[in-house]
């Protein structure tokens, strides 16, 4: 049993700490993760997978 308690505990804590900025900051949001969200990747021409996917098939359509 207190090995179930401490668990919880320990993943209660990981959650508050990973969103003080949500709960605390009005307007507090968690940071994007996104590659289209990061500019230097941006500049580096590295783009999302799933972006390129359907870039190369609006291509592949507007060839036909």
């Amino acid at each position: 049993m207190k090995l179930v308690l401490l668990s919880v505990l320990l993943v209660a804590v990981a959650v508050l700490l990973l969103g003080v900025r949500v709960f605390f900051v009005k307007g507090g949001r968690f940071p994007s993760t996104h590659v289209h969200d990061n500019p230097a990747l941006r500049r580096k021409g590295i783009s999302c997978a799933s972006g390129a996917h359907h870039a190369s098939r609006r291509d592949a359509a507007s060839e036909k």
